[in-house]
């Protein structure tokens, strides 16, 4: 599934990151395939918002269509 069908409150593992250059910028943000994450919110047409530890991340909707996760 792809980062824009997680419900919010759902624990999610990162598997990829096609793009070589989203895949970079993202890891300065601790979003790196492997990672362990969870939707803490997720606005309607707008962004998924994820929390990594105390860090809160906010992916837009298109975005989100490209990365591929799975639920832990």
């Amino acid at each position: 599934m792809t980062l824009d069908m997680v419900n919010r409150g759902q624990k999610i593992e990162v598997i990829s990151i096609p793009d070589e250059k989203i895949r970079v910028q993202a890891i300065r943000l601790g979003l790196y395939e492997g990672a362990k994450l969870v939707c803490s919110q997720k606005v309607l047409a707008g962004p998924v918002v994820l929390q990594n530890r105390l860090q809160e991340i906010a992916i837009g909707r298109k975005l989100a269509q490209t990365i591929k996760v799975k639920a832990v």
